[in-house]
């Protein structure tokens, strides 16, 4: 059963992609006292997610916190190098990298896919949402294959 609106995070343990390397996080504290814009791709560097998802919220992160975002944050089950590596190459500043290595996240919220059609194996879908002190206020999830509700663009038009 996947997540709803209304509904609190669960609380998994994530690793956030820092300069300095690794940093395990946990959902609970990550998530409390403030509004994120989560959003979540099948895997870094992959053609949809590097040429239109990252970028989407790296263009629209002034507007997304000028309605009221603390923090964005893109997540993948990839490993937290992987994460930093594409932040650095695609992302900035303004979005952190979240990595969910053994997909233990997108398991708990319900979000998964099978991507083992093209070598991907368990992944975490394509979707964004608001969540607001850890529970979720806003949850976007994309058909397989479509590229329409998870979009930064569509996401601001929520706010």
């Amino acid at each position: 059963m996947s997540i709803s609106v209304g509904d609190k995070l669960p609380d998994v343990t994530l690793v956030k992609a820092t300069a300095d390397g690794p940093d395990k996080v946990q959902s609970s504290d990550y998530f409390a006292g403030k509004k994120v814009a989560l959003f979540s791709v099948p895997g870094a560097f992959t053609p949809t997610c590097s040429a239109k998802h990252l970028p989407g919220f790296v263009e629209k992160a002034s507007e997304l916190k000028a309605k009221g975002i603390d923090e964005i944050a893109c997540t993948a089950v990839n490993d937290a190098f992987v994460m930093g590596a594409w932040g650095q190459r695609d992302g900035s500043g303004d979005v952190t990298m979240l990595a969910d290595g053994n997909g233990d996240f997108a398991q708990a919220v319900g979000l998964t896919m099978d991507g083992s059609g093209f070598g991907l194996g368990q992944r975490g879908s394509r979707w964004s949402m608001v969540v607001n002190d850890g529970v979720v206020e806003q949850l976007n999830v994309e058909a397989p294959g479509e590229f329409k509700v998870s979009t930064a663009e569509y996401l601001l038009d929520q706010i």
